[in-house]
């Protein structure tokens, strides 16, 4: 297969650069569609009580969304600002679509004790189709921010997933502008060409493409998170930068051997683009982890993401190819450096851990363990807008509430639907627990209870007036929804099928390894050792976001939890992304050990062949994910710190270090398969080896 992507590659260059053009313009073009298809209900799960209950009422309820609006600053018993309100109320009662404003003034709870702000809750009806709700919106908006006060912010529901878009599409573009020109300086001075500094920038911008392009066609079937863009964009841009690195460096080493610069194009697609095959295909096989979960937003993220993965590994593979036939050429090869200088301080690091193995892995495994430990106290809570930038309407929104009004404010209720047939001291009890509750009752004899929680929406005293809600039914028929109940299904879901996520991606990527190297320790060494980089990163982002340690520094602040989006994303993520890296050493050293068969320097070799590599990448992607956390908000930056931990700690402490050491301790046992895996291997393993060298032409007088 490789073979004919290099063959295509070569004699059609044209032709694969132009398709690669045409699939840019879709991406930037139809792709960046997806921004306005945007959807913050992460926490659905299908076939849960809350989901059920909460598409029940969605039929039999003709209640509908609802905006709020938020006046501060100046004293709300003026009476130009009582007229400007009024006013307003009665226009935003006659827009089409609106179902009731109450008056602030004359609804209690409306007014701020300090009289320095009042609230305007907006219900729409239920019912109306997407246009007609953003119409609605859009023009209840206009008239309450015509209000003369100082400070007017509309944020909520449907309004609420826009604003977050927005938000989403600014960081992605300002991103975008940070790190590509810090990665291209970094590009020259690793290369020191401006040509060979630009092709991995040609793939990255193809990877955002095919990031935009993959949401926007899963966003025709399914929602696609607010998240998605930031994740699916760091991801494709550093993941094409990665493999183009790679690329690119063979190529110019292949360059050494042969002016031909088709057969340089033949030989580094030969070796490195195997690694290429197999580290997109190892992502990926990361990813499936999150396909397990019946959530929405779990299963499309994984699938978008893989998606990106793909795109990346194809272009590296064919376009990077097809550019390199054309321009390949102006591309000096690789220096010649004297024997034994060539990666010379990766060599020293892998002999120097070699010979220390038992020390190196003393030290460094219980440092890594002791990073893990607040892992073990991890929390993941909703989130509300106190995880956006505080240059957000929905976050200005929520801090003039928080500032003037009584805890709990605002806060959506639990909501209890109470099917006919309940008993009435089940209702009883039920509207007992909460002294704010209020009753109504909907077609279909249905009635609805809702229970505001005391403090947020996804504290314990939420969560636990859920439990105790349920506990109290019985065998009624009565079903539990609101953002708590989710909150409450989806850490169950978590609990029940994350170990079957685990051992779907552990066994794809032993299977992976082992197809890669005919090896079983290698895989599970493997495995151990990215565990222990993963659980280091995510311990750190726990004491940074969570435990509120040092978080101030990234622009954040300690929520008490994490974000239920990042800990499933950042694991997934950066365990495919240790792969890579395991890859490319595991390349070299295969190679080293087939050339010589000196198992421990194979490992001094694989090292010194790969770790400029490694690092380079490494440093690469940290910029990109680095970049990504300048937007200010929470779940994003919880990601990006905790990729940027992970990357960074398995290229440098992990494959400089415990690599060679583990692999040392192993020795010749490394490369061990029972006889009959051996077997399989033989047959039908994949692997990547060295594109045979023409023989020298000699002549004779």
């Amino acid at each position: 297969m490789l073979s004919a992507l290099a063959r295509t590659a070569t004699r059609r260059p044209l032709t694969v650069i132009a398709l690669w053009v045409i699939f840019l313009l879709l991406g930037f073009g139809l792709g960046t569609g997806v921004f306005g298809r945007l959807s913050d209900n992460v926490p659905e799960v299908p076939g849960t009580e809350s989901e059920a209950a909460a598409q029940y009422l969605d039929r039999v309820d003709p209640a509908g969304e609802s905006i709020t609006a938020v006046v501060e600053g100046t004293a709300v018993s003026d009476p130009g600002l009582r007229a400007q309100v009024e006013r307003a109320v009665a226009e935003v009662r006659e827009v089409a679509g609106v179902a009731a404003v109450p008056d602030p003034y004359e609804t209690p709870g409306l007014l701020a004790e300090d009289g320095r702000a009042l609230i305007i809750p907006v219900a729409l009806e239920g019912g109306l189709d997407d246009d007609a709700e953003e119409r609605t919106v859009d023009d209840a908006t206009d008239r309450i921010k015509a209000i003369d006060a100082p400070e007017v912010h509309v944020s909520g529901g449907p309004l609420l997933g826009l604003q977050i878009g927005e938000k989403a599409q600014e960081d992605v573009k300002n991103a975008e502008l940070i790190s590509l020109p810090v990665v291209l300086a970094l590009l020259l001075v690793v290369f020191g060409g401006l040509r060979s500094a630009a092709l991995p920038l040609v793939i990255a911008v193809s990877g955002i493409a095919g990031a935009f392009l993959a949401l926007f066609l899963f966003s025709e079937v399914t929602d696609i998170s607010v998240y998605a863009i930031q994740v699916t964009t760091m991801l494709g841009l550093g993941l094409a930068v990665d493999y183009a690195l790679l690329m690119l460096v063979r190529f110019r080493e292949e360059r050494r051997n042969t002016r031909d610069v088709t057969e340089a194009v033949h030989r580094t697609v030969a070796a490195a683009g195997r690694t290429v095959l197999f580290s997109g295909l190892t992502v990926a096989v990361s990813l499936t982890g999150l396909l397990v979960f019946p959530s929405v937003f779990l299963r499309s993220m994984g699938l978008a993401v893989a998606a990106v993965v793909v795109v990346d590994m194809l272009a590296a593979l064919t376009l990077l190819p097809a550019l390199l036939t054309r321009f390949g050429g102006k591309i000096p090869p690789a220096k010649v450096r004297p024997e034994g200088e060539e990666g010379r301080v990766f060599a020293r690091l892998a002999r120097f851990s070699a010979r220390n193995r038992i020390a190196v892995l003393a030290v460094l495994v219980p440092a890594l363990l002791v990073l893990a430990l607040p892992v073990v106290g991890m929390r993941i809570n909703l989130g509300d807008a106190q995880q956006l930038p505080s240059s957000t309407e929905a976050r200005q929104l929520y801090d003039t509430v928080d500032a003037h009004f009584p805890p709990g404010t605002g806060v959506s209720p639990v909501t209890v639907v109470l099917k006919p047939g309940t008993d009435q001291s089940t209702v009883d009890r039920i509207q007992s627990l909460s002294p704010r509750a209020e009753t109504r009752d909907v077609p279909g004899g249905i009635t609805v209870v809702e229970l505001p929680p005391p403090g947020s929406v996804d504290g314990d005293g939420a969560t636990d007036l859920v439990e105790r809600v349920r506990d109290i039914r019985g065998d009624d028929p009565v079903e539990v929804t609101g953002p708590a109940a989710r909150l409450v299904d989806f850490r169950a879901m978590l609990a029940d099928r994350a170990p079957w996520a685990a051992v779907t991606v552990l066994a794809g990527i032993f299977l992976l390894l082992f197809a890669f190297t005919g090896s079983v320790l290698i895989p599970l060494r493997t495995i151990a050792t990215t565990l222990l980089s993963l659980g280091a990163a995510l311990g750190a982002v726990v004491w940074v976001f969570q435990d509120g340690h040092l978080a101030g520094l990234l622009g954040a602040e300690g929520l008490g939890a994490l974000s239920l989006t990042a800990p499933p994303l950042i694991i997934a993520i950066a365990f495919g992304l240790a792969m890579d890296y395991e890859l490319f050493i595991l390349a070299r050293m295969r190679e080293a050990r087939r050339r010589t068969g000196d198992d421990q320097e194979a490992v001094v070799t694989g090292l010194r062949r790969s770790g400029r590599v490694v690092t380079c990448a490494a440093l690469l992607l940290a910029v990109v994910f680095g970049a990504f956390m300048t937007g200010g908000f929470s779940p994003i930056l919880q990601i990006g710190l905790g990729l940027t931990l992970a990357v960074l700690i398995d290229a440098t402490v992990v494959r400089m270090l415990l690599v060679p050491a583990t692999m040392a301790l192993l020795g010749r046992r490394a490369w061990w398969a029972p006889k009959p895996l051996r077997r399989v291997h033989d047959r039908f393993g994949l692997s990547e080896e060295e594109a045979p060298r023409p023989p020298r032409v000699t002549t004779h007088a």
